[in-house]
């Protein structure tokens, strides 16, 4: 079977490698994520560690499987995360860190089916059954209108860059809806602190 590449990150360039000195405001379609749910610090939280790696664990063998019984290759994505507090109405990055909530998440293209994510994580599970397979699911997920950003830096830093962000969607007359969403373009094991790009998302609507 011939093997037909698809450029997912080049294809999606305008959503996951936004300007880091301009907004960008972007309408976000439905698109498919393998989802994992939990509460809590994530820099100290073992859940959170179990959840992202949960989801490289079965992104990768889905990956795999596309491309024997689809030949399609495409790359695994990035990282991504929802995040946001029981206060809707509070800024969740000013809140304890362990009142977070998080939705750690990978898109997925739009020829992976369900099936085949069902059938892939079935497989997992009868051979490595990461720690978080039981609370793993695929969805799909709607943003819509939203506003972003590229942040450059540590991930200690995201708070002025929020803050800009948020004054910037007040200024064009709309306010956040929604969840806080990020998207996770750098390996911080491997990437220095003062590299590390995050793509900083907002879903708005008119005020």
């Amino acid at each position: 079977m011939e093997v037909r590449k698809v450029d997912l990150k080049r294809e999606l360039q305008h959503l996951y490698h936004p300007p880091a000195k301009e907004y960008m405001v972007v309408t976000i379609l439905p698109m498919s994520f393998l989802m994992v749910h939990g509460r809590g610090d994530p820099s100290t939280s073992r859940e959170y560690k179990d959840a992202i790696a949960t989801l490289y664990a079965v992104a990768y063998p889905l990956k795999f499987a596309a491309k024997k019984q689809l030949g399609i290759d495409y790359p695994v994505m990035p990282l991504e995360g929802l995040w946001w507090v029981d206060d809707e109405r509070a800024d969740f990055f000013t809140q304890d860190r362990e009142h977070w909530h998080w939705t750690a998440m990978m898109m997925q293209p739009d020829f992976v089916s369900a099936d085949m994510v069902h059938e892939t994580i079935r497989e997992v599970k009868s051979k490595k059954r990461p720690p978080a397979i039981e609370r793993l699911w695929f969805e799909t997920y709607e943003e819509g209108v939203a506003v972003q950003i590229m942040h450059i830096g540590p991930y200690s830093t995201e708070g002025q860059t929020i803050s800009a962000l948020h004054t910037f969607i007040a200024d064009m007359g709309h306010v956040p809806r929604g969840k806080h969403h990020e998207i996770y373009l750098s390996d911080p094991n491997r990437t220095a602190p003062e590299r590390l790009k995050t793509v900083i998302r907002q879903p708005v609507r008119p005020r």
